[in-house]
């Protein structure tokens, strides 16, 4: 590795955690919201997969490499009730500054109806929306690291309420002899350039994650393992209304759990697990479980499948298509489908 590309990955390992003590709290959660079918089928977050799914670009982008020249992915979330989301991906690559990846997102939340204060509908509706321009850049080093960053120009629309923000992306992935793939990295960095909302300025919801990988050599199954926000050891939700029975009924008082107990929930909400067989050249099973949105989202007197997700891959002449479901809640699950392709395929030879 020669001394400018040495200068290049300490500066961006610098910045990595210079982000660390950054907030993840923020008014943008859209962005960690998952529109590929793909990684929803897989716990919804980071994937550290080396392959050529420009899916993978929008949660890290230092998977963007020259074989997504060309490519086009089409997703569509049918989230809840009349919530839903659209994607689309194109990405196209330079040989001597890298590969790139174009991507509009879109979040529509269903109609809402005005209301005055005495609760009077008259029937005239708004539809709130929120949507991401985004623009991704990857490149290798050399035969072991890979780099990529994004920058996203963000949009909130909520009835006469809106805001503007910019953010970036950066991310570092690292590949071993024994097929391991590693990655770094840190979302959402930026800030809000407009808003006429009421109050201080919003922020972006900040996130770090690492994650492995590992292709098995004698069995066509890929393990995942993702550790998810780095930034903050406490993601247990507060409930208001103690369904968890954390109170006591009669004298209101805390009941204390152990400290192993906290630190084992803490520990184990950041983690996310997955696998994706591939049975033959045209099918690919998913599945992935994610406790931290188990422990989260579960009902205390149901806990149902929360937190597991699946899905299936299979291609079909030029085109992969991926469905997939998330155990979100018992009140129901979102379906994602994807469509990719590669235009070069399509040329004749």
């Amino acid at each position: 590795m020669n001394r400018k590309k040495v200068y290049l990955l300490l500066s961006f390992l610098m910045t990595i955690f210079a982000m660390m003590g950054q907030q993840n709290e923020g008014t943008y959660t859209f962005l960690n919201s998952t529109n590929s079918a793909r990684v929803a089928a897989l716990g919804g977050t980071m994937l550290p997969i080396n392959d050529s799914d420009i899916q993978l670009n929008l949660f890290n982008p230092s998977l963007i490499n020259k074989d997504i020249d060309n490519a086009l992915a089409l997703s569509y979330v049918d989230y809840f009730r009349d919530i839903n989301f659209a994607t689309i991906q194109y990405g196209k690559t330079f040989e001597k500054i890298g590969s790139f990846v174009g991507t509009i997102q879109f979040h529509n939340y269903g109609k809402f109806y005005y209301a005055d204060e005495t609760g009077f509908v008259d029937g005239s509706t708004f539809s709130p929306s929120d949507y991401s321009i985004n623009i991704g850049w990857g490149r290798a080093l050399n035969d072991k690291f890979n780099i990529g960053a994004n920058i996203k120009f963000l949009g909130v629309q909520y009835e006469k309420n809106s805001s503007f923000a910019i953010a970036v992306d950066v991310a570092g992935t690292f590949h071993t002899k024994s097929d391991w793939v590693i990655s770094l990295v840190a979302r959402n960095i930026g800030y809000e350039l407009y808003s006429n909302y009421i109050g201080d300025n919003n922020k972006l919801p900040f996130r770090m994650q690492l994650g492995a990988s590992k292709k098995l050599e004698h069995l066509p199954l890929t393990f995942i393992v993702v550790y998810d926000n780095l930034q903050k050891w406490n993601l247990a939700y507060n409930d208001p209304l103690d369904l968890e029975g954390n109170y006591d009924p009669l004298t209101g008082e805390y009941i204390e759990k152990s400290k192993l107990d906290k630190f084992a929930k803490n520990f184990f909400s950041h983690f996310v697990f997955a696998g994706e067989l591939n049975i033959g050249k045209n099918l690919v099973l998913r599945l992935g479980y994610n406790y931290g949105l188990r422990q989260n989202m579960k009902s205390p007197t149901k806990k149902g499948a929360v937190g597991l997700s699946y899905g299936v891959g299979i291609k079909v002449y030029k085109f992969h298509i991926s469905y997939s479901r998330s155990e979100m809640h018992l009140y129901g699950s979102p379906n994602y489908i994807t469509i990719t392709t590669n235009l070069n395929s399509f040329k004749k030879q």
